[in-house]
């Protein structure tokens, strides 16, 4: 498997970008690897890169998007931060990777069992991660159920998955909201804007519907 070129580039169309990730995280399930020199791949990238799609995911060291996505030197940006937020850095990021450099889909990718959700659900207290978890807050008032406060904690991981799933259609919302850049291009056609979770127990990637 080669290297994206500008050619290839613009003839994947944005559902493509998505069926591209379904096949590579199918071939991770089944720990079947695509056939594909990296280092040929350094060399073929080294004047320009074409990735065709944008994943914004958490920092978790068992969900890199490379690998459960089966994807190579040159194929996707990825923008990592512990409970996969947007911010003004990441959307700015986003921007460039869509409008600039020609990537098809954004994807919001959250995962079960996510650390930083249990903090933000157990209002959790630690230098500059109290202001990061702070951020995901809201996602935890958004579940309203359980009620019980003693059920809303880490401890309940079915409430922090329902959290973590929140989180990411939250993180969409903001998407659109906070960059006109992003929202302008989907509206368009040009770009789709997807969220996604990755079971952490079985290395799936579950694609939430438009």
């Amino acid at each position: 498997m080669k290297a994206h070129t500008k050619e290839t580039q613009a003839a994947i169309t944005p559902q493509i970008a998505v069926q591209l990730l379904k096949e590579g995280n199918q071939r991770f399930q089944e720990s079947i690897k695509a056939d594909r020199n990296l280092l040929e791949q350094v060399s073929d990238t080294k004047s320009g890169q074409f990735p065709f799609a944008t994943i914004l995911s958490c920092i978790d060291s068992r969900v890199s998007s490379e690998l459960i996505f089966d994807q190579g030197i040159g194929d996707i940006f990825s923008a990592r931060v512990a409970g996969n937020f947007v911010n003004e850095d990441i959307l700015g990021s986003m921007e460039f990777a869509s409008k600039l450099a020609g990537t098809k889909l954004v994807l919001v990718l959250g995962h079960t069992a996510c650390g930083a959700v249990k903090g933000a659900c157990d209002d959790a207290k630690l230098g500059n991660l109290t202001a990061l978890i702070g951020k995901i807050k809201p996602a935890v008032a958004a579940v309203t159920e359980p009620v019980d406060a003693a059920s809303r904690t880490s401890k309940n991981i079915d409430f922090v998955n329902e959290v973590a799933v929140k989180n990411v259609h939250m993180t969409i919302d903001n998407i659109r909201k906070e960059s006109s850049v992003l929202k302008e291009m989907e509206d368009n056609g040009e770009i789709l804007i997807l969220g996604g979770m990755y079971d952490i127990d079985n290395g799936k990637v579950t694609f939430f519907e438009k």
